[in-house]
């Protein structure tokens, strides 16, 4: 059912997720909020995510960029569902780590977010992603690779980050959240909303093609594993 491929795939993305929230709240354990040194660190945990595992998974390691891309077709449904749901269970992994590594810390895990629905978050967090995923889909569809699609989505992420953190905590990816206990409505609706918005908006505008299913990572693995077949 699952080769050894969809395996390492799904395994990136969990990993890639749950190292991206540990790398956040290493940075945000003694303020509560994203700043300047915490959107560093998630820029470059995701540029080296990138480095690592994009390869494999295309190193999405974001519910936002995987819904996103897959807006644009860039993905397929079945594989989005995949992706998040190992996206959403590396957040949960790091929670759970977290909370038991600083349970009797000084700076215990706590809930950042708050249990009401902000406008205004969610605005931010919108705001925030939109600038990140724009970066994303530069580097999708001008097809960068190695060191410059890394270098393209980390100062993204770390300059979405420090926009979104202007009214909100600027996580703007859900399974961040979790993970660091930033968690509600808002920081699921407001990094989809951005997500959304950025990738269809480039592709419409900026693109020198159309937009078209598979593409990434994925994509280029199984155009290789083709042409190695027809060498054979």
């Amino acid at each position: 059912m699952f080769g050894r491929q969809k395996i390492a795939m799904i395994t990136a993305e969990f990993l890639g997720a749950g190292t991206l929230a540990l790398a956040v709240f290493s940075m945000t354990r003694f303020t509560g909020i994203i700043s300047l040194f915490p959107a560093l660190a998630a820029g470059l945990t995701a540029g080296l995510m990138v480095l690592v595992i994009g390869k494999t998974s295309g190193a999405h390691i974001n519910p936002a960029v995987t819904y996103g891309l897959w807006t644009i077709r860039k993905i397929s449904t079945a594989q989005a569902v995949v992706y998040i749901t190992a996206q959403m269970l590396g957040g949960v992994g790091a929670w759970m780590l977290l909370k038991y590594l600083t349970i009797d810390s000084q700076f215990p895990l706590v809930d950042i977010a708050g249990k009401n629905i902000d406008a205004k978050v969610i605005i931010a967090e919108a705001i925030g992603t939109f600038v990140f995923i724009f970066g994303v889909a530069a580097a999708v569809y001008q097809k960068y690779e190695g060191v410059q699609r890394a270098v393209t989505i980390g100062t993204s992420l770390t300059l979405g980050i420090l926009v979104a953190s202007i009214f909100s905590n600027g996580v703007i990816n859900p399974a961040v959240a979790v993970g660091i206990r930033s968690f509600n409505v808002s920081y699921v609706v407001g990094p989809l909303i951005g997500a959304a918005v950025a990738t269809n908006l480039y592709a419409l505008l900026f693109a020198d093609q159309p937009a078209g299913r598979l593409s990434s990572g994925v994509a280029r693995s199984a155009s290789s594993s083709k042409g190695r077949k027809k060498k054979k």
